[in-house]
């Protein structure tokens, strides 16, 4: 099952909440996690709510195909029922590169459609006349391939925006309403799979990708004096988004976890100035030892970005003891495969 859409739409969350579904109906699931780098929150936090996962690392699913196969082949040892793959939040022209040629493995799996998920806000932002041009681009061909799409948040957001996509839905991973309905649409298979050719020029799909900054850091603090999750993240998240936006730097999606032995807490944002989304152990005890993983995909050039990010991290003054940072823009997508037709 393939669950698409842009930065910061609501992915990860669906997955588990669908997986908790599942669960309760007595089936067992897994997924497989992609991204342009390592260290990833999506791992860490679906890790901690219990669940079986794999990555695909260094590139998006079109352009690691086999290693996707692998890790799903791998993940087959714990015998789930539905395997969940997560695409990059940038990547597109999934049915031809992805879907398509698994339709070759249809003795092992039976593939759903594919789903795109929709953040309501984004979408209105997407549709303003000053909305970044390459963003567009991305955004307008994740929905034109869509079999399903499905606007997210509905509990905050309870309109969304006219978008031209055929067999929309509407859900909210959070409170749950429409989880249950979509997994029963989506494994029903009544639906077409792969259904949709997408036009696409890969030269403008390169520039769109390459105008993002992607920054993934794990690092290690050792305070002086005894520091909660929550103490960590609420500061480290908000001065990163005051010193983004005073260096121009348009946030697509922000996400962080911390860990120590007294608990957890995850926090995220999608654009420069919103409110976090944060979960986890908020009352979690102060701890001598916690870890953070940050993933940031903003609109700027990568040193920039980097210099803002490491500069809002040794000014947070907590005994930073281990830092990994790598901050790049996506190389340019070469698929292993594409087929244009269904099979």
């Amino acid at each position: 099952m393939l669950v698409g859409g842009f930065l910061g739409s609501g992915k990860t969350t669906l997955i588990l909440a669908a997986a908790r579904e599942l669960q309760r109906r007595g089936l067992r699931s897994a997924m497989v996690w992609n991204d342009q780098g390592v260290e990833l929150v999506d791992s860490r936090y679906a890790g901690l709510a219990g669940m079986r996962s794999g990555e695909v690392t260094g590139g998006c699913f079109c352009c690691r195909l086999s290693r996707l196969i692998e890790a799903m082949g791998d993940l087959r040892a714990h015998a789930p029922d539905v395997i969940f793959a997560e695409p990059v939040g940038s990547c597109t022209d999934l049915s031809a590169t992805v879907l398509r040629p698994l339709l070759e493995y249809s003795d092992t799996y039976q593939l759903s459609p594919l789903t795109v998920l929709v953040d309501p806000l984004r979408a209105q932002a997407m549709l303003k006349e000053d909305a970044d041009a390459g963003m567009r681009f991305l955004f307008d061909k994740q929905l034109q391939e869509a079999d399903l799409v499905c606007f997210t948040k509905s509990d905050f957001f309870p309109d969304y925006p006219e978008t031209g996509a055929p067999h929309v839905r509407q859900l909210s991973a959070k409170s749950g309403q429409g989880v249950a309905a979509w997994l029963d649409e989506v494994l029903s298979g009544t639906m077409a799979t792969a259904d949709r050719t997408l036009e696409i020029d890969y030269s403008e799909y390169a520039r769109a990708e390459a105008s993002l900054a992607w920054l993934n850091l794990r690092g290690v603090f050792e305070p002086r004096s005894l520091l909660s999750p929550a103490m960590l993240l609420g500061p480290l998240l908000d001065n990163l988004d005051a010193t983004l936006t005073a260096g121009k730097i348009s946030i697509a999606h922000l996400k962080a976890i911390v860990t120590a032995s007294t608990g957890w807490v995850k926090a995220a944002i999608c654009t420069n100035g919103q409110e976090p989304a944060v979960e986890g152990d908020l009352d979690a005890s102060p701890a001598a030892k916690l870890e953070l993983l940050l993933n940031l995909r903003a609109l700027g050039e990568p040193a920039q970005v980097r210099d803002l990010v490491e500069q809002e991290l040794h000014n947070l003054d907590n005994g930073l003891t281990h830092c990994a940072i790598d901050c790049f823009s996506p190389a340019a997508p070469v698929p292993e495969r594409r087929i244009l037709k269904a099979v």
